[in-house]
């Protein structure tokens, strides 16, 4: 699949390499894994030769040692000759910047955790010893979102407050989604593109599989991630253990619980059988995988909570594949197929709502973007879009089908809603239903 969208964060890379030549850059990009953080530095700086280091899980000496080599061949210089501490070497490119300016990217940037954790206090100490004189474009590039915001926004840590900008990547927004439909699949059907929505989340790796394999059509996905030797089955896992360590059993089970429905505090404690505030907040602060959820409006902090995993995969992921895994275990792809299948049009209608929200922030047209529920339980409205400078508000009922959609039962919630909030009263109201056929 060829490289798509990107075009703001680029701009952004390319400036901070050029203003770099004058003064030294430090940037932090994070996003989860694979969504295309490496690739998209290396489309960015495609131009222009830089070092990359890549921080694996090896002894400091052996990685120092391919260092070396890299910037021999990057910088077509010689080097300090060699070296077993990586502070060597950073303190070494730091100099060197100083006559001459150029980009580092170190990629797994907190995997220097495991191979020396004294790596990024001496990191601090060289930064702050030759950044005034440097014109370096440092970039740092990391996976574990908690690891990597703990080292530069925790006030402990010794990188605190060093970098000079941060950029974080992405899922692709739906009018790219959209475009890559139209180029591999150009008679693709609205129920195909919210499949490539609902099982990918606009997640790039997992978007260029399905791409790759030609599976562009619904059952196709299925079939593709539902298999033998899918990578897809075993993302979770290998995304998530290492974010929670030792405590990834009871977050694993949190998030399944929130992936199937049970989205308020006490349903899943009620499901888990104990106590579990601390991990929500892990969860929504540390970790910035869920989200606390309350109506458009609504006065209590913790009244009306409701929690949403913020990933579309990973939602796709709890809910079936995390789920059944036993089914898995005795390699019955099939069967688990046929589940999907089964529960596929209410799962993906509530993966609808996503889409719509996301287009609808993608437009630009609005201040405010929410849900609103009463705390019966008896009206909820899907989404509510509101702009200030024309003080108009729209309500939106959101249904897979076209004919499910009640315009009058819609402005019965909204009435609903205005008695209960007093708010918009001055406001242009709308009213307007989507569904597959507006996408």
């Amino acid at each position: 699949m060829k490289f798509y969208d990107r075009e703001q964060e680029i701009a952004f890379l390319k400036e901070t390499r050029e203003t770099a030549k004058t003064t030294a850059k430090f940037t932090v990009v994070t996003g989860r894994r694979r969504i295309g953080k490496t690739t998209l530095i290396k489309t960015a700086y495609n131009d222009t030769p830089f070092v990359y280091f890549f921080v694996a899980r090896k002894a400091e000496s052996e990685l120092c040692e391919a260092y070396m080599e890299e910037i021999t061949d990057k910088l077509g210089i010689p080097t300090l000759g060699s070296s077993r501490s990586f502070s060597e070497i950073f303190r070494y490119l730091m100099r060197l910047s100083q006559t001459r300016s150029f980009t580092l990217v170190i990629d797994e940037f907190q995997e220097f955790y495991r191979v020396n954790k004294a790596v990024f206090s001496e990191m601090q100490d060289i930064w702050d010893t030759y950044e005034k004189s440097a014109h370096i474009n440092l970039i740092v590039c990391g996976s574990i979102y908690s690891m990597m915001q703990k080292l530069f926004k925790d006030k402990k840590e010794p990188l605190y407050g060093r970098n000079t900008g941060e950029l974080r990547v992405k899922p692709f927004r739906p009018s790219v989604l959209k475009q890559i439909m139209a180029d591999y699949n150009p008679g693709y059907t609205h129920e195909d593109l919210l499949a490539l929505f609902t099982f990918t989340g606009g997640v790039a790796r997992y978007v260029n599989q399905l791409v790759d394999a030609g599976a562009l059509n619904r059952e196709a996905m299925i079939q593709q991630i539902i298999s033998p030797n899918s990578t897809f089955l075993s993302e979770g896992k290998n995304n998530l253990i290492e974010e929670f360590g030792k405590d990834y059993g009871i977050y694993f089970s949190i998030l399944s619980c929130i992936a199937r429905g049970k989205n308020t505090r006490s349903e899943i404690e009620d499901i888990i059988g104990k106590e579990i505030g601390g991990y929500l907040t892990n969860l929504e602060k540390e970790y910035e995988l869920i989200t606390k959820r309350q109506p458009m409006f609504e006065k209590s902090s913790t009244k009306n909570v409701r929690y949403e995993l913020d990933d579309v995969f990973y939602t796709f992921w709890f809910r079936f594949i995390y789920k059944y895994n036993y089914i898995l275990e005795i390699e019955n792809y099939a069967k688990l197929q046929e589940i999907i299948e089964r529960d596929y049009d209410t799962f993906s209608g509530l993966m609808l709502e996503r889409y719509f929200h996301r287009v609808s922030m993608e437009t630009g047209k609005y201040t405010r973007i929410s849900r609103w529920w009463d705390r019966k339980g008896e009206n909820e409205i899907d989404m509510i879009a509101a702009d200030e400078l024309s003080e108009s508000v729209t309500f939106f009922e959101i249904k897979r089908q076209q004919e499910e959609i009640s315009i009058g039962v819609l402005k019965q919630k909204a009435e609903a809603f205005l008695r209960a909030t007093y708010q918009f009263n001055d406001y242009k109201v709308s009213y307007e239903g989507l569904s597959l056929q507006q996408m």
